[in-house]
Formats: structure tokens, sequence, C-alpha cells
């Protein structure tokens, strides 16, 4: 099992020392986009494995087991997302971003779209995004950490987050975005080997008790009861469940994989891929969950333990290599998170506010590692806040779980009609982000509890509305803006 791993993580130091020495596009560009190069397959499954993070191996089934196919809802509305995403906003992002200016990040392409002189938009997205996707590379070095003291107990928490952390950032510092993308590629793909290995196995040599079904358990005051209707969960449980869904739109290490790829027409290809991946990846999650009930429920429902249900079922039915790289599996489901956040954090930071408020005409090689010493300084203060272990650093671990809702609200109506609405205007995207934002965290703060609704439906309507009527409140854009728009559709 640790040869299995330690194979692993050579393979990820590899990549990053591969593009490090023979990427010969030195470039800013290079660096954050991949200098758009990259290949449909490596733009799907790297796009889908930084989508999806150990969330989906151990929390999704983990609950599905304890409580049943109710909790099946996040995941649809994560599917439906994902096809809307890359059928509706993908090529036509690759595209936009590369004629508004050859923008390299979100918060450059919402400038440029206006061809706006200001930098107040660009900055704001930036400032969020660097303090946000901070907290979010922290909580994925929690979570690897988690993993692998679970994976070797007699590993201490702070040797094991040390160690994922410093893989991560060796890779990503060194082999910049087509380093991460790869090593995202080779990680999905392990992703979803497993995900589909671990079910043939369990059926194939597990003893299956169907009357576990109808067990109940306790633990710390909470019932696991197993209900298999989908539909028992209730109105608001849906809702939420789908709204999910809208995240996509708004999500910066996600979109900026549609304006890295070279070739816009092999999109199609990307969303192909993608789409089965995600649909293939969260139906094993669910029967996963279901197979872990018939077979380890009495293992782990009486401890509070169905998160390692995945892990179970691999050490349980499988040899000790084939469970190794079978669980370094959800290792990859961190660190391809992880990773991504952390290079888009950088990009905000190096293009959004180093280079035009600092050093405007700074060369592509100081952009360049300015870059990577950004990636190790959000490493730094990442470490240090998932490894405090004080009420503060839990309060923002627990901030993390709503980070997703915030950019779905606040940017996903602005990249939507950025993309389609021609009469769209700077000022229009300023109040959708801003209201969008607000309204998920006065709804988050004052009405989530109350309602059920998760916070980033009202967010994103209030968005959208504040975005269209603060369009219309405002002058039209100029000629130049329209004409580019006429343009870029024309290629689409």
């Amino acid at each position: 099992m640790i040869i299995s791993f330690i194979f692993y993580f050579a393979v990820m130091l590899f990549i990053g020392l591969y593009f490090f020495f023979n990427d010969k596009d030195k470039s800013e560009k290079s660096y954050f986009l991949g200098g758009r190069k990259m290949g449909p397959w490596v733009t799907a499954m790297s796009a889908q494995a930084s989508d999806m993070s150990a969330w989906l191996l151990m929390g999704l089934p983990g609950s599905i087991m304890a409580f049943g196919f109710g909790q099946a809802w996040i995941g649809i509305g994560l599917v439906i997302g994902t096809a809307l995403n890359w059928i509706v906003v993908a090529k036509r992002l690759r595209v936009f971003s590369g004629a508004y200016g050859d923008s390299i990040t979100i918060p450059q392409y919402l400038t440029n779209r206006f061809f706006a002189k200001s930098k107040v938009l660009s900055v704001i997205c930036a400032i969020v995004f660097l303090v946000s996707f901070t907290i979010y590379v922290a909580s994925g070095f929690v979570a690897g950490a988690a993993v692998f003291t679970t994976l070797i107990p007699t590993l201490d928490s702070g040797t094991a987050m040390l160690l994922f952390a410093a893989i991560i950032i060796i890779y990503t510092f060194l082999g910049g975005f087509k380093a991460v993308c790869w090593t995202d590629m080779i990680q999905g793909i392990l992703m979803i080997s497993a995900l589909i290995a671990i079910p043939i196995i369990t059926v194939a040599t597990g003893d299956l008790d169907f009357s576990a079904l109808n067990r109940v358990y306790t633990y710390n005051g909470v019932t696991y009861k197993f209900v298999g209707n989908l539909f028992s969960a209730s109105a608001s449980e849906i809702i939420s469940g789908l709204a999910w869904g809208l995240g996509y739109f708004g999500m910066p290490h996600i979109l900026v994989r549609f304006m890295a790829i070279k070739d816009p027409s092999k999109m199609k290809r990307s969303s192909t891929v993608a789409i089965i991946w995600v649909v293939f990846s969260l139906l094993c999650a669910i029967i996963i969950a279901y197979l872990g009930r018939l077979t380890v429920a009495d293992e782990l429902l009486p401890y509070g333990n169905q998160k390692l249900v995945f892990i179970t079922l691999a050490k349980k039915y499988t040899a000790p290599a084939i469970a190794g790289i079978l669980m370094a599996a959800v290792l990859a489901a961190s660190m391809s998170t992880a990773d991504s956040q952390l290079l888009v954090a950088s990009s905000s930071f190096t293009s959004d506010i180093y280079k035009p408020l600092v050093r405007k005409n700074a060369s592509d090689k100081e952009l360049l590692w300015v870059g990577r010493l950004v990636v190790l300084a959000i490493s730094l203060v990442a470490y240090f806040i998932a490894s405090n272990h004080s009420s503060a650093a839990q309060a923002i671990m627990n901030l993390v779980e709503n980070a997703w809702g915030i950019f779905g609200a606040a940017f996903g109506p602005v990249i939507i009609l950025s993309l389609f609405w021609k009469r769209f205007t700077y000022k229009g995207a300023v109040a959708g982000i801003v209201t969008g934002a607000l309204t998920d965290i006065i709804w988050l703060v004052f009405l989530s509890g109350s309602t059920g609704i998760y916070e980033i439906l009202p967010g994103f309507v209030a968005g959208l509305i504040a975005a269209v009527i603060a369009s219309h409140a405002s002058k039209e854009p100029s000629e130049l803006v329209m004409k580019t728009f006429d343009e870029a559709v024309k290629t689409v």
C-alpha cells in the first residue's frame, strides 16, 4: 500500500519537474493559462477533477449510506449544472476571453469585456478570489491531512498535512497551469477508475446483507435511518440540492479551463467527456453508498464513520497494492481541487493587482516568478490557517461551505450576461457582483435556517435582476464593445 502511494506521488512531482524544465514558453500566459494550448481531453478531465474534491469519495457516499437516497439531490444538481456549464458557457467563454483583450483571468475578462479603463472591478474580483481561495486551499490541506491519517494511522496530522501540502506546492510552483492540468487529468482518471472498480469488486466478493437497509443506527444523538425513496427529501432540500448546480457558472477554477483550450471547435468533445465523467462518477458514488450499507454498516455507522465507506470497502475487498492505488484516488480528489484553487488565487493577484497597480511594465519573467512566489505565499498562509486548531481557524473552515454559494451568486449571472447580452454594461457587472454576494450572505445569516433554501438561489436571482436593471439604467456600451461582441458571436 505504501509503495503504491510513493509511486503515485512520484508521478505528480515528475510532471511538475517536466514542465518546469521543458516548457519553452516562460510567459505569464503560459504559467497561468497554459498558453491556451490545452487539448480537449486534458481540458475536460482537469476541469472535472478540480471540481470534485474528496467530497465525491467520502462526503457524498457517507451521507447517502447514513440517510438514504434523498441525500443524492446535490449530486443531481451538480450533474445538471455541469452539463449546462459545458454546453452553454464553455465555448463562448473561450472565444470571448480571447476576443476581449486576450484575457487570462476571470477578473481580467470581466474588465476587458467593456474595454474599461477603470481597474476597480478587476481588483474587487481579484481580492475576493485571493481571500476565498486561500481559505479554500486551507480546507484542502485539512481534508488531505485527514485522508492521509485515515489511510496511515501511525502518521500524525501535522506531518501528514506538511507532506500533502509540500507535494501540491512543488508541482504547482514549478509547472504552473500545465502541470496542474496534467496532474488533474491523471487524478481524474484515477478517481473515475476507483469509483467504477469498488462497486464491481464489492458485488463480486462482498457478503451483501439486505437487512441492513432496515436497521437504524444512532451516534451522538443523530439517527441514521436509510430511506430508499429519492423523493423522501423535503421540497426545500430538493430545491437546494438542484440549486447547487448554479455555482458552476461563477466558479473561477472551472471557468478558467474553458479559457485554456487550444481550439474552441474541440469544446464539444471536451463537453462530452466531462459530462460522461460527472454522470458516471456521481452514479458510482451513490452505488458505493448503497453497497456500503449492505456490507459495512455495522462497522461504520455506530461510530459515525460513514465517510470512510469508500476506504473501508477498498481495504476489505482488495489486495494491499490495489487498495493503495484505489485509496490514492481519495488523495487525488483533494489534491486536484487544492492545486487549481491555489493557481487561480495566484493568477488573480499577479495579473489583476500586481501588474496593473504595482508594476505596469513588469516583464514576463518577472510576472512568472511573482506568480510562483505568490503560490508559495498563499500556501504558507493556508497551511497556518489549516494547522491552527483555535476556534477562529475552525470558524474560517466552516465558511468554506458557503464559498461555493458566494462565487455562484456573485459571478454566475455576470458571466452569463457577459456572454449572451450585448447591452450588458460595466455598471451592470458591478451591481450584479455586489448584489449577488450581499444577498447570498444576508440570506445565509438570517433566512437559510428558517427557510431551508440554499443561499445561492436567492443570491443568483437578485444578482441577475440587479445586473439587468443597472445595465438598462446606464449608458449603452461603446461601439467598440458592441462590434467586438458581434464578431465574437460569429466565431462561436
